[in-house]
């Protein structure tokens, strides 16, 4: 840039707000309405918000999400001990809206993937798919066809019968409904 700019060529645009040009020795009323807010308004409440922050700081209260013991499942509650059934099914309800969070935050990410990528979003989003297919394949397995009202004891008993499906599985290796298996 040279050393000496043209102004004609850059010219500095006019401002906005004209000057001011006191030509009476009248004061303006403003100037006293003013000052007189700021003396009997606003300085006093600046000073008690200025005391309340000062004393909220000293009191500071760190808010943190609540933390909860984990407490031992349905299958490890004594016969008749409904303080451990209920605090079973509490702890099952709580697993049970962490996996739908999760569930909810990759299939956002999923959708996000597809919205970002476009007409590719089968190559590029194959990861984020992936993931998305264990965390559903996870979450039916556990909470899938209870339903509504589902609870920590239908789950259990689920949980048992897929268990005793895939131990009968292992022992028979031929598919169901081809007819070779058992005698």
């Amino acid at each position: 840039m040279p050393e000496d700019p043209d102004w004609e060529a850059y010219k500095v645009p006019p401002t906005r707000t004209p000057v001011s040009e006191r030509t009476t020795s009248v004061p303006n009323p403003v100037d006293y309405f003013q000052s007189a807010f700021n003396y009997v308004l606003d300085s006093p409440v600046t000073l008690i918000r200025g005391w309340i922050e000062r004393w909220q700081n000293r009191n500071k209260f760190y808010y943190y999400h609540q933390k909860f013991r984990r407490v031992p499942d349905l299958s490890q509650c004594l016969e008749g001990d409904y303080l451990c059934y209920y605090e079973a099914e509490a702890q099952w309800r709580r697993d049970r809206m962490v996996d739908q969070q999760i569930v909810e935050i990759v299939r956002e990410r999923m959708a996000a993937c597809k919205q970002r990528e476009g007409p590719n979003q089968f190559q590029n989003c194959a990861k984020e798919m992936e993931l998305l297919a264990q965390v559903t394949k996870a979450y039916q397995d556990r909470y899938g066809e209870l339903g509504f009202h589902g609870n920590a004891r239908t789950c259990l008993m689920k949980q048992k019968h897929r268990m005793m499906e895939e131990r009968k599985a292992a022992e028979n290796p031929c598919p169901p409904g081809t007819g070779s298996g058992r005698p």
